[in-house]
């Protein structure tokens, strides 16, 4: 894979990821009173989708990336849940958002490979 292939798609997941908490954060803007209305987020989430798309369109995505970047929006959406929800206790516990927030972001790390292990070199064979 190329280099620029690798750079575009880890793009795309972090602005799936944002784009994740702008949308958590509009919803609670709009339909929570506890959160004072701003229209900051609702412009963020504009961006990050439009940014999003314009990735999308400049270069196709490989097999196994779409499912990894809606994972990477729940993440986002779930973890400002929970930060809200933190923040505002009269709106219920966080305790299923911070699991799904886990159990994804465990999920992600697994299939992008942060967990593997590397091959070593045999560079100590030599001496």
């Amino acid at each position: 894979m190329e280099h620029e292939q690798v750079k575009s798609e880890r793009k795309f997941l972090l602005l799936a990821l944002v784009t994740g908490i702008c949308g958590s954060a509009t919803l609670a803007t709009v339909f929570f009173s506890g959160v004072a209305f701003s229209i900051f987020p609702i412009l963020a989430f504009v961006l990050a989708v439009h940014a999003c798309y314009q990735l999308h369109e400049r270069q196709p995505l490989t097999e196994g990336t779409p499912l990894i970047a809606f994972a990477c929006f729940l993440v986002g959406a779930f973890g400002y849940s929970a930060f809200i929800r933190m923040q505002i206790p009269e709106l219920g516990g966080n305790f299923f958002s911070i699991l799904v927030s886990m159990a994804l972001a465990f999920w992600i790390g697994h299939k992008l490979g942060f967990f593997s292990r590397k091959a070593k070199s045999d560079t100590a064979s030599d001496v």
